[in-house]
């Protein structure tokens, strides 16, 4: 019995063997991101960049302090509030980090309302969500005006080393207008949600296909990551 070869256009559309191959199965987008929308690839090569850029910044921050030969600034000083005449070590931190931890939760909560089309919970825990962002900024941008009163500035500080004020002007400020573009963003799409553009498939930004709320869970991925985020600059940055 004669072996039966492929031959003619079909053979011409046969994957290359080898690490060939995987590169092309990966650029046709055949099993990589088969069941993965744009969307939400999109936001995960986004995050993956974010990731390396902050990344630096620690990776940055640490060299600095290992190698500065200036006393480092302790962190439970530095970051102390005075209550009823007794200061009190990184209680303005510790808040700021409850409250962003806990929007993750309400973040999380607004994807499964969203994902069962229920639009009123979904944007009343993302307008909630937003609230806690906005409380963050606030409390940081407070952090700021007391160093900054104090005589903190990028080049320099009265309790030490010099990197210590371009480290935390750097970090938290890139950390906070992450923080600061989400909630402008939660804002637009809760508003959206609210007026129902999800359900009847307006046209518009942000907008997807008729009853589809993955937008919700795009956003959600953003949020979580730079809770995430928040976790690092908190550990090493203020209780290192």
């Amino acid at each position: 019995m004669a072996e039966t070869t492929l031959s003619g256009p079909r053979s011409e559309h046969l994957p290359p063997d080898g690490w060939e191959g995987v590169a092309a199965d990966w650029s046709s987008d055949q099993r990589a991101f088969k069941n993965v929308s744009w969307g939400k690839a999109m936001m995960w090569i986004f995050l993956l960049s974010d990731t390396f850029v902050f990344s630096c910044f620690l990776i940055g921050y640490m060299t600095a302090r290992m190698s500065t030969l200036a006393p480092w600034p302790n962190p439970s000083e530095v970051f102390a509030l005075h209550i009823g005449g007794e200061s009190v070590p990184l209680i303005l931190i510790a808040i700021m980090t409850f409250i962003l931890i806990s929007s993750s939760g309400t973040m999380a909560m607004a994807v499964n309302f969203g994902y069962r089309g229920d639009r009123v919970k979904t944007a009343v825990f993302m307008l909630i969500t937003a609230a806690f962002g906005a409380t963050f900024v606030g409390m940081q941008a407070f952090e700021w005006t007391k160093l900054i009163s104090e005589g903190v500035r990028p080049w320099g500080n009265p309790w030490g080393a010099p990197q210590f004020g371009s480290s935390f002007f750097m970090i938290t400020g890139f950390h906070g207008t992450h923080v600061t573009i989400g909630v402008i963003f939660l804002l637009i799409i809760a508003r959206k949600v609210l007026r129902g553009d999800f359900d009847t498939g307006r046209r518009g930004f942000f907008t997807s296909r008729k009853g589809n709320y993955e937008i919700v869970e795009i956003m959600g991925l953003y949020w979580h990551f730079v809770d995430l985020v928040w976790v690092f600059i908190f550990a090493l940055f203020y209780l290192w």
